[in-house]
């Protein structure tokens, strides 16, 4: 009975799709948004220091782009292995699905030792290449040389988590995230104010917590508990299933990886044009939509798993239903966000910095870097209807579009055109519309009507 029981709880294919999704939606949105405090928090303290916080802030701000490039990595072993593992399930081939999950976790070990090592050896020609000036070069070095160091606890607590969700155990992962988040809460005060290591103490309190993050979620892959648990004997990295999921996930790799030639370009171009309050602008400016994006995230990361798990046991009804929940929901979110954040940047601006004259410059770009923020809602509906489906091709295509397409040219181009620095905030929401329509109407015209023409 008690197993029944177990075997109800992962049935995707059970119960009105949208409880599915919801299910699993809300404890992921709850462990992002911890996730994301990880770093929220360390800009939150930073952003307050006193005299020179603006140069802070920014130091920080340049780290933004190696960040982003490990998380990339993370996000092309994690969830670009998550979904074959969630069709394999539907599939009921938990051997081919454990067989999936170890060999995403050695590539996320070995991967994230080489990335350690590179960018500890080459963190000064590269925090320069991103736009550092002499003066916020020295915060953001105290903060990458120690960050960089927690490299591995990282990748694994983070790509390991979704092989979690997907095996029908959302509140575990939440509690992946929230542990290691209440831990780098606690310690943010005590190592910049208490022991006045300023930038230096927000990294060591960031690596500390992601390993505690990182031993709960191998503690709980390799227990008893795990439907499909992390075996030893399966911790290699076997080429057809690497070739598998670097297909999958090289969409997601795209994502991330293209966030992390905006951010270069963009912190480039503000350095340019504005200087280091500008650089610091943005880093305000990504940390609010990081925030803001936390409940659509969630919502599609829960519907992810559910998605895929019906189509590998081919109930393509439930598919629909599942994509046309995401595109409702995730457009009348995005619709409310960035209506608050037009009517309140001021507020927003000010969780993260006192600093007046950021403050007074920043209000009118992050107005402008909001506008049209609701057809994000419509880039992740067809992106993630594609990744979870398992077309690469699309998934990868319109990954490029929206951001090495269209931001980091139109970045480029209109600062030079007359914009100045107002045209690199610009640049988001002209491909929010463009790269957003485009990636929703394809999905719509092609793999969404595929479905129709098979039930």
């Amino acid at each position: 009975m008690k197993a029944n029981s177990k075997t109800h709880k992962i049935d995707f294919s059970q119960g009105p799709v949208w409880k599915c999704i919801i299910a699993q939606a809300v404890p992921l949105t709850i462990a992002q948004l911890v996730q994301l405090l990880y770093n929220v928090v360390d800009r939150i303290y930073l952003g307050h220091l006193g005299d020179g916080n603006s140069i802070a802030l920014t130091g920080v701000g340049l780290t933004f782009p190696i960040v982003t490039l490990i998380m990339a990595f993370t996000a092309l072993f994690g969830m670009g292995g998550v979904p074959l593992f969630s069709i394999a399930r539907g599939d009921k081939d938990d051997e081919k699905a454990s067989k999936i999950l170890g060999n995403a976790f050695a590539l996320l070990v070995i991967t994230s030792v080489l990335l350690t090592g590179f960018c500890l050896m080459f963190r000064k020609p590269i925090l320069f290449a991103f736009g550092a000036s002499e003066v916020s070069y020295i915060y953001a070095d105290a903060y990458l040389k120690i960050y960089l160091w927690g490299t591995m606890f990282s990748m694994i607590a983070t790509g390991c988590n979704g092989y979690i969700n997907a095996q029908g155990f959302p509140k575990v992962g939440m509690f992946s995230t929230i542990i290691g988040a209440v831990i780098n809460i606690i310690l943010d005060p005590v190592f910049i104010f208490g022991l006045d290591m300023g930038v230096s103490g927000a990294a060591l309190a960031t690596i500390i917590s992601q390993a505690c993050s990182a031993v709960w979620v191998l503690k709980f892959l390799t227990g008893k508990n795990a439907v499909v648990p992390l075996r030893v004997h399966n911790i290699r990295v076997q080429k057809e299933i690497s070739l598998d999921i670097f297909k999958l996930g090289t969409a997601n790799f795209i994502m991330q990886g293209t966030n992390c030639l905006v951010q270069i370009v963009c912190n480039s171009t503000l350095q340019g044009y504005g200087g280091d309050v500008y650089v610091g602008i943005m880093t305000v400016a990504n940390s609010i939509r990081e925030i803001f994006m936390l409940p659509i995230s969630g919502l599609i990361s829960g519907a992810q798993p559910v998605i895929s798990f019906n189509y590998g046991a081919k109930e393509y009804k439930r598919v629909k239903d599942g994509i046309r929940f995401n595109t409702f929901m995730g457009a009348s979110y995005t619709m409310l966000a960035w209506l608050f954040v037009i009517a309140f940047p001021g507020f927003c601006f000010r969780v993260f910095s006192d600093d007046l004259q950021m403050i007074d410059t920043g209000i009118g770009a992050l107005k402008i870097y909001f506008f049209g923020f609701v057809f994000m809602a419509f880039q992740f509906a067809g992106q993630s209807t594609f990744q979870a489906l398992g077309d690469a091709k699309h998934a990868i295509f319109f990954s490029l579009l929206r951001k090495a397409f269209i931001v980091v040219p139109l970045t480029l181009v209109l600062p030079i055109i007359g914009f100045g620095v107002n045209g690199v905030f610009l640049a988001e929401p002209i491909s929010n519309v463009i790269g957003g329509l485009a990636s929703y109407i394809t999905m719509r015209m092609t793999i969404y009507k595929t479905l129709n023409d098979t039930i």
